[in-house]
């Protein structure tokens, strides 16, 4: 695949890295662009090839029953030449390649993720903890640097009686069965310790006060510091127990044990609940959608609530859902996430525009399957009663990854004609499977925003328990009866399901059956939703909620069809995310509204916020994040200075960096990441005026680095296998950190890895019919080899990922990827391990630099070590390399930053520079003339006025 050429020759940059960067004075831009390799990445397959693989070659190495379940390390196969001086060496890691199989890197808990997604979750136990890609067992990290705290903040009373919600991040639950036998995924892995519960939590993941610098997170408790806490029962269940041992603050172990004694007490839970419909069995409506203009004339229009639940920090997507659902006859009510300060002050600004649009002045942080989200939706539903200006007959429920696949006029016609009805999808199971699967039969409880699994419970006698999708339209009287009845069935059933996973799934479907509103619902929540349980269920929300879900694909151009040919009253679609395909949501509103007119500037263009120093603070930016931005922003003035100048003695071009940036977007173009804008202030030099934006751009693919031995499509002789490397293409080496399975991209866009980071290989193959082990070998600035392991390829792989335990710090300096096949390269990659200009967000000390510089402690960053593989592989130990690092690992201040952008200048540049206001330089362009700049026009996403019909869009 190949960069935007417009780009390429604005950059003008050797073939290693495309930059764009762009600075200004007022507020200046950069633009910067980096060797990036773009990946969309699908993989299938079995295992059996992977254990018969394993099979044979636990044969040949005569091993038994107990060394075939103890993880080795190595590079010996059958029928290869032993390799000279391996010992120890010789054991290795094993992975069959299978996308649908393998699991997702341990996430660190971003913010702001798509985390409040409808689901069927897979038991959690079935889920092997001690796979690769779940959380790290392999080593136990000092707590995070630059965790984010805040200060403990009164919440609003809630709905269901629950307590204030905090944000902390916590490791996944180990399994009840933790043997082998669980993980599909054959790994054989250097490190076989298991989770144990009592392990430490992770650090907080909590946006602090914009104003308040990160502090170091706080210890992990003692196990089973329950006992301090004096419980008042016997604390017995291993559920409880480990969800004790593992619970960040005092209070969340105090509910924790108040709630299950309560529940042991059978204090908790309501045992039986009466059933209020007349009728047997579910009631389910047929309707039809019939579009007959003449009917619907005489119909008296319904107005619809929309309640908008929003999170993260697409504030662009957020505004094109609202121009094209927004209607002066309708209401809006917004909940803003309370960890996305961002998207709130956007929002408030968007708010103030429109007289319909509110935004909730209470915020709460939902997360995935938590109570805390039915509290929002009980609350808000609570909220539109109360406002007596606002006449609706409607609630519809939408988020910022939804989008309408049919107009407003459409959807008002179709609910005027129903408007008795109530709108909700079941599950369609066998409901004793539903209840399993749902985890209905087990205790939750939210606090230290996670949701701890407790135990069991019985599902009330009396009702029949139902559930489906938590996005639905229900009538103003059916809200009004489950925000303020007091008969006992919505009593009771708020006293269950505030102790439930995924409460919002289910609570509306029950109490709608069982309620004498029960023949008014209709299974259909009139949306399509893009499920793909082979890649969405990869048990990716384990350090949020003690079980296993599953999360919608985002929609692709692809599926346009699918919206044209929908049949069944379908008036909305999701996901839809523009940072993975803006396309499909520019076709769709081109096929709802009409395309924009010829020439409408940024049509293909994306920026979306990553970092905002007014809402988010310095603490926002992780260390090795605000040392890349200030190096590309040391990119953009070091640009300023020397192309825009007219000549060498004239200074009005020259400028110095005046803080940290004040703000950072990365840049998307036709669908494809092109860089990071880093705004800053700066002065001139030597006044101190201030100053401006700067970006920076992603390169085109490119799988092999210059020097490496000839293409992998190269024809080759035939190897032992049968396989031929004319048969094998690596297309796409790549590495980088917090991958994601689902959507097959990095979602640390561009690759900005540092010292701490926990870095994941990736490869896209294409070749032929037969299976393949590929052997892939990580290789440090000094030569070390770092990881070596091997990868079982199905002849159905697209992608295969693994993520290597390695153990921190990495070294750094340029790495190296190597993918063999029989010791013959298939692929080479290089990516850059930059070095932290600050730590704790302060200007790194001399001690934390040789620390975080210096390598993992004794040079090894396995237990074993690969040194044996160096004459093998042709790697020769440098010893003036070796004194380099060291010499490296202790520079501070000025040094530093000659090394770190030394090191990055090799991967990216800037391209571009532009100022947000007037400017002294007579060759400075502002920012909102380029179209690049996140201060461009962008028609699109812009907001204007009402029109005389009523809409915007």
């Amino acid at each position: 695949m190949s960069g935007n050429p417009c780009a390429r020759r604005l950059a003008r940059r050797s073939r290693s890295a495309l930059l764009v960067a762009a600075l200004g004075v007022l507020l200046l831009q950069t633009l910067v662009v980096w060797n990036f390799s773009s990946l969309d990445s699908s993989s299938a397959g079995g295992d059996g090839g992977a254990r018969s693989r394993e099979k044979r070659e636990e044969r040949a190495a005569g091993l038994n029953k107990a060394d075939r379940e103890r993880p080795r390390r190595g590079l010996q196969r059958r029928s290869d030449p032993p390799p000279p001086l391996l010992g120890k060496a010789a054991g290795r890691h094993k992975l069959q390649a299978d996308v649908y199989h393998s699991h997702r890197p341990k996430e660190k808990l971003r913010l702001d993720s798509n985390n409040n997604e409808n689901s069927v979750p897979k038991d959690f136990d079935t889920i092997d903890s001690n796979s690769n890609l779940g959380a790290r067992s392999q080593r136990q990290r000092a707590p995070a640097a630059n965790g984010k705290r805040k200060p403990d903040k009164a919440q609003p009373p809630s709905m269901l009686g629950k307590s204030a919600n905090e944000v902390l991040k916590h490791g996944p639950v180990p399994p009840r069965g933790t043997g082998h036998g669980h993980n599909r995924t054959h790994v054989r892995k250097p490190h076989p310790q298991l989770p144990t519960a009592s392990a430490p939590a992770q650090a907080s993941n909590q946006d602090p006060p914009f104003d308040q610098v990160k502090e170091a997170a706080t210890p992990p408790p003692p196990p089973l510091e329950v006992r301090k806490e004096q419980p008042q029962c016997e604390i017995s269940g291993k559920e409880v127990i480990s969800a004790l041992s593992r619970a960040k603050s005092r209070e969340c172990r105090q509910q924790i044990v108040e709630v299950y004694c309560k529940h042991k007490e059978r204090a908790l839970m309501p045992e039986k609940v009466p059933r209020y419909c007349p009728i047997e069995g579910k009631a389910n409506v047929n309707v039809q959608w019939d579009e007959d203009p003449s009917e619907a004339a005489r119909l008296a229009p319904v107005r619809v609530a929309f309640v908008l639940v929003v999170h993260g920090r697409a504030s662009r997507q957020f505004q094109r859902l609202f121009k094209a659902v927004y209607h002066t006859s309708h209401y809006y009510y917004i909940h803003v996430d309370q960890r996305s300060n961002y998207l709130h002050r956007e929002v408030l600004s968007l708010a103030g525009r429109y007289p319909n649009v509110r935004v909730t002045p209470w915020r709460m942080s939902t997360i995935w399957g938590g109570a805390s989200l039915l509290t929002m939706y009980l609350r808000s539903m609570d909220d539109l009663l109360k406002m007596a200006d606002w006449s609706w007959d409607f609630f519809i429920n939408l988020s910022a990854a939804d989008y309408p696949i049919r107009t407003n006029e459409q959807l008002v016609a179709f609910l005027s004609k129903y408007r008795n009805m109530n709108f909700i999808k079941s599950h369609g199971r066998d409901n004793a499977r539903f209840i399993r699967k749902q985890g209905l039969d087990r205790l939750f409880f939210e606090c230290d925003t996670h949701m701890w699994r407790l135990g069991d419970r019985k599902i009330p006698e009396g009702v029949a328990v139902d559930g489906g999708s938590d996005w639905f339209l229900v009538n103003r009287r059916f809200v009004d009866y489950v925000v303020n009845s007091r008969d006992e069935l919505v009593v009771s059933m708020k006293r269950f399901y505030a102790y439930t996973l995924l409460p919002a799934e289910s609570f509306f479907h029950t109490v709608l059956e069982n309620s004498a509103h029960c023949e008014t619902m209709v299974d259909n929540n009139l949306r399509l939703t893009n499920w793909n349980r082979k890649l969405g269920c990869k048990c990716q929300y384990k350090h949020i909620v003690d079980w296993c879900g599953c999360s919608p694909n985002d929609f692709k151009p692809s599926d346009l069809p699918r919206f044209q040919q929908a049949s069944r009253p379908t008036f909305f679609a999701r996901k839809f995310e523009a940072s993975v395909s803006q396309e499909i949501i520019n076709q769709l509103d081109s096929y709802l509204f009409g395309s924009y007119a010829s020439g409408t500037p940024s049509l293909a263009a994306y920026w979306e916020n990553v970092y905002e120093q007014e809402t988010d603070g310095v603490a926002g930016l992780s260390d090795a994040a605000l040392s890349h931005h200030h190096a590309f922003a040391r990119m953009g003035l070091s640009r300023a200075a020397g192309s825009l100048q007219g000549h060498p003695n004239d200074n009005s071009c020259r400028y110095v960096a005046m803080s940290h940036p004040v703000s950072v977007h990365v840049y998307f173009l036709s669908d494809q990441f092109q860089g990071y804008l880093v705004g800053s202030s700066r002065g001139h030099k030597p006044s101190l005026h201030p100053a401006g934006e700067s970006g920076d751009l992603g390169d085109t693919q490119r799988p092999l680095q210059p020097g490496q031995p000839g293409p992998p499509h190269q024809p080759a002789a035939a190897r032992p296998d049968g396989v031929s490397l004319k048969q094998v293409l690596v297309l796409v080496l790549q590495v980088g950190a917090d991958w994601d399975p689902k959507e097959r991209l990095f979602r640390n866009w561009g690759g900005l890895l540092g010292p701490e980071e926990e870095p994941v290989a990736v490869q896209r193959w294409s070749r032929g019919q037969s299976n393949l082990t590929a052997t892939v070998v990580w290789i440090d600035p000094t030569n070390v080899i770092a990881a070596t392991y091997d990868i079982l390829v199905d002849a159905a792989a697209e992608v295969t990922h693994y993520r290597p335990p390695l153990t921190a710090p990495l070294r750094p300096g340029l790495w190296t990827l190597r993918v063999l096949h029989h010791w013959s390269p298939l692929g080479q990659t290089s990516f850059i391990v930059a070095p932290l200009e600050f730590h704790r967000q302060q200007p790194i000390r001399r001690e934390d630099a040789q620390r975080l510089h210096g390598g993992p402690p004794r040079n090894s960053y396995m237990e074993q070590s690969f040194h044996g593989l160096n004459p093998v592989l042709r790697l020769p130990v440098s010893l003036g390399a070796v004194e380099e690092a060291e010499a490296n690992a202790g520079l501070t201040g000025a040094p530093l930053r000659r090394w770190l952008d030394r090191l990055l200048e090799g991967h990216w540049s800037a391209a571009d520079v532009c100022s947000m206001g007037p400017s002294a330089c007579p060759v400075m362009q502002r920012c909102r003339h380029t179209a690049w700049s996140s201060a461009s026009p962008d028609p699109k996403s812009e907001l204007s006025l009402p029109r005389e019909d009523g809409r915007i869009r």
